[in-house]
C-alpha cells in the first residue's frame, strides 16, 4: 500500500447520513471493521444527522490523537443536496467550490451543531462511492443469490 503521508498524521472518517433505526449505523460501522483491516490510518464514522456520532465528534476524536489531515468519505451512492451542500457545512469548507476533493477546513462554528471542531488542520473531502463496478459485482451476487 503506497501512501504520501505518515500514518500517525492521517485519520479518515466515513460518513453516512443517520436514521433513527440502527441499521444504518450497523452497515457503517460494519463497513469501517473491514476498511481498519485494510489501511494504516485510524478510521471513525460520522453521522450528517440522527445517528451518533456526529460528523464533529468524529473529527475532534481524531484530533485528539494528533491527525494533522482527515479524509472523509461520504459512504453514498450519488452526489446530492447532503453530499454536496450539507456535509460541507459541517465540515467548514467551501461549499461553493465545485471541486471538494481538496479544500482545508475553515475553523467556524457549525449552524445547529452541539459540538465545535476543534481541529486545526486539513480535511479532505472526497466525492462519493458513485458508478463503481465493484458495487455492481454487489448487485449481481444478490440477483444470483435471490434465484
Amino acid at each position: 500500500m503506497a501512501t504520501n503521508s505518515n500514518s500517525n498524521d492521517v485519520g479518515v472518517i466515513l460518513v453516512g447520513h443517520g436514521s433513527r433505526l440502527p441499521y444504518g449505523k450497523d452497515v457503517l460501522s460494519q463497513l469501517a471493521e473491514i476498511y481498519k483491516k485494510n489501511t494504516e490510518y485510524p478510521v471513525e464514522i460520522g453521522f450528517m444527522n440522527m445517528s451518533k456520532p456526529s460528523i464533529p465528534t468524529s473529527i475532534n476524536k481524531l484530533a485528539d490523537m494528533g491527525v494533522k489531515k482527515i479524509v472523509v468519505t461520504p459512504v453514498f451512492l450519488a452526489d446530492g443536496v447532503h453530499t454536496t451542500q450539507d456535509i460541507p457545512r459541517i465540515l467548514g469548507l467551501d461549499n461553493g467550490n465545485e471541486n471538494l476533493e481538496h479544500n482545508h477546513h475553515h475553523d467556524h462554528d457549525h449552524d445547529g451543531e452541539e459540538e465545535h471542531v476543534h481541529f486545526h488542520g486539513e480535511i479532505i473531502y472526497t466525492k462519493p462511492l458513485g458508478a463503481d463496478s465493484r458495487i455492481a459485482d454487489i448487485i449481481k451476487d444478490r440477483v444470483d443469490n435471490a434465484l
